[in-house]
């Protein structure tokens, strides 16, 4: 990234979220071909150990050089811009679902959405067609977004404010109305989960992030969440647009959650991105148990709340992705 884009985290906030901080870059676009019959899953788990610099705040500098790496590692482009043609395209409009139910100790980073909304507009993605939301905009707020709607300006709002399509939409176990957000403003979606334990589901990641598009997260969550996590990933509504995965991984949770627990967390500076979200969801299993060992704690099976809906996810009947390990390549970079 250029130094003209390193300037403090207020100023750069302000005017990427204003759609005023980056120029856009036109020219065509290619969307990711399909994966190759017995290519392996990839998923890269991008690091920096001085993420926050000297300080408890992400640095936007090092977060958009990060996401940059991240992003060339899974594409195999060149450079970041190429990865994210490779991806999305001007006249697309896309929809960044972040998580934000935890507060601002555990919710989707706004640096980090801050750099996605920036590489979007210099592939040609227009501001105002970039729309940050999740369910309810004053947990946004919490989370530390400053709300936008209307103008040419990234906007970023909740479900709260426009309300769920009156139909239900069914696969399998669920039956639930989507957010309009997803229905009728986007026709892309980056999904931006935080990486964390959860006390009922075991992890909640990537596919458990999309219980946040719905009316009624409340029915699913008996069993673990399983199958209804991946029968709600089924939708199509869902499944047709989901275009990446970038999963949070600057400040994790090994225990205690989904809400926040400073004392079962740690700055693991990193952050996972795939376009297979059940490999992703399976990765960061992995890294939470190895934190959960560290820790002295006993498994997740062993406690009884295994992510069974990850396997479930990957069957026969859904097929959203692989969880074997043998079929995916982590990247650690």
């Amino acid at each position: 990234m250029s130094s003209s884009h390193s300037g403090s985290r207020r100023d750069f906030l302000k005017g990427s979220l204003s759609g005023a901080a980056w120029l856009c870059a036109g020219g065509a676009a290619a969307i990711a071909e399909p994966v190759a019959v017995g290519a392996k899953s990839r998923v890269v788990v991008a690091r920096d150990a001085q993420l926050r610099g000297g300080g408890s705040t992400v640095e936007f500098g090092r977060m958009a050089a990060l996401l940059d790496h991240a992003m060339v590692a899974l594409t195999g482009r060149k450079s970041s811009v190429d990865a994210w043609k490779h991806l999305f395209r001007p006249g697309e409009t896309v929809g960044l679902k972040v998580n934000t139910l935890g507060g601002r100790g555990i919710s989707t980073n706004v640096q980090l959405v801050a750099a996605v909304c920036g590489r979007l507009q210099e592939v040609g993605i227009r501001a105002g067609d970039i729309v940050v939301w999740d369910r309810d905009s004053e947990e946004l707020e919490r989370a530390g977004f400053h709300l936008a709607e209307g103008g040419d300006r990234v906007q970023c709002f909740g479900t709260d404010r426009v309300g769920y399509e009156p139909e239900l939409s069914a696969w399998g176990s669920v039956g639930s109305r989507l957010s309009k957000i997803l229905t009728e403003r986007c026709n892309a979606l980056i999904n931006l989960p935080v990486l964390k334990d959860h006390d009922g589901a075991g992890v909640t990641i990537a596919l458990k992030n999309m219980y946040g598009v719905i009316n009624n997260p409340n029915k699913y969550h008996p069993n673990g969440c399983d199958p209804f996590v991946a029968d709600l990933n089924m939708l199509p509504e869902i499944h047709s647009r989901l275009r990446l995965t970038i999963c949070d991984a600057t400040t994790a949770m090994y225990e205690g959650g989904p809400g926040y627990k400073p004392e079962h967390s740690w700055n693991a500076n990193a952050v996972l991105v795939s376009t297979d979200s059940v490999a992703l969801d399976q990765t960061g299993w992995q890294m939470i148990e190895r934190k959960r060992a560290e820790k002295g704690l006993k498994t997740l099976e062993a406690e009884g709340r295994p992510p069974r809906y990850i396997a479930t996810a990957a069957d026969a009947a859904h097929r959203l992705g692989t969880n074997d390990p043998r079929k995916i390549s982590v990247v650690e970079t």
